[in-house]
């Protein structure tokens, strides 16, 4: 459904996305990761019909973006991430006129908003105003609007941004809903929703791939070693850090406050090391206390994180 060849974008000499190539099937649901500035929205603009590319090929459904347009972007739904909405008219009217400027048939009019309201829960605000909706709703008249004229493939850019944990998980709801019908490439900053809805991911650092395949793979295959996790008392949190992270194995420590004057410490282990004799022994030495140590394997957050980073 999407292929992507050498993709290059470049504003004023500065190349946002180097060379990427990637492909999506039909019917499968990817997640496009990478920290702010990776070139991840200027990607998915791109692939959408919203700006040009410098060089390279894209082609939607076996339309190309850039010598097929209009073919290519009447198979496309986008969500941007901060959804342009009109205010000022209330939700119907403006999926209705959302809908007309998409060209869709004035005969299949009443059907297709009759399903879009169903699909994305909007019934019951169908007369509100768009200025007076949440943010979870406005949401969800973004993905409404990128549903309207039955497109194949969907392409949100952070649909999650600025909801709270429950309108996230009804978003994941939705969008894991959408994924039995539409072909769906989502970029999000929160990885759990990744691992909920999404059968592949795309990893981009500095502009390029830098891993691809599903979570278990990467997690399975990836070259780090997982990690620990321990509760100490007797040290200020600051002193106990700085100690653990002067251990050779111990690539990086996450630090939180406890009750009772613990603290908890979450630790990234080097590539075939085993620190928690380390530990113990610091902590042995120091005359702290000990409350656990334990392994945990390896996250998409790990990895995430290594290969951005590196």
């Amino acid at each position: 459904m999407i292929k992507v060849e050498n993709l290059t974008k470049k504003y004023a000499g500065v190349i946002a996305v180097d060379r990427v190539s990637f492909e999506v099937s039909s019917g499968e649901v990817v997640g496009f990761l990478g920290p702010n500035g990776a070139g991840k929205t200027s990607t998915m603009r791109i692939l959408a019909g919203f700006m040009p590319a410098t060089s390279g090929k894209v082609t939607i459904a076996g339309h190309d973006v850039f010598t097929e347009s209009f073919q290519a972007r009447r198979r496309v739904g986008y969500m941007p991430e901060n959804v342009p909405l009109y205010s000022d008219m209330r939700v119907f009217e403006y999926l209705r006129y959302r809908a007309k400027l998409k060209g869709v048939p004035r005969r299949a009019l009443d059907e297709r908003l009759a399903d879009v309201f169903e699909q994305c829960g909007l019934d019951t605000v169908r007369n509100r105003m768009i200025g007076t909706l949440s943010k979870g709703y406005r949401q969800r008249v973004g993905i409404a609007d990128a549903l309207v004229h039955a497109p194949d493939i969907l392409i949100f850019d952070e649909p999650t941004i600025g909801l709270d944990p429950a309108q996230i998980r009804q978003m994941r709801e939705l969008i894991r809903g959408l994924g039995k019908r539409h072909t769906i490439l989502l970029s999000t900053h929160i990885l759990p929703e990744v691992e909920a809805t999404c059968r592949r991911v795309l990893i981009l650092s500095k502009g390029r791939i830098a891993a691809a395949g599903t979570v278990d793979t990467l997690v399975g295959g990836f070259r780090a070693a997982g990690g620990l996790f321990t509760e100490i008392a007797g040290a200020d949190l600051q002193t106990v850090e700085k100690a653990l992270r002067e251990i050779q194995a111990v690539r990086d420590v996450e630090t939180r406050e406890m009750d009772g004057g613990w603290g908890g410490y979450t630790m990234r282990v080097r590539e075939g090391e085993d620190a928690r004799e380390a530990v113990f022994e610091l902590v042995k030495s120091r005359g702290w206390k000990l409350r656990e140590l334990s392994s945990r394997g390896i996250s998409l957050e790990d990895v995430f994180l290594d290969l951005t980073e590196s």
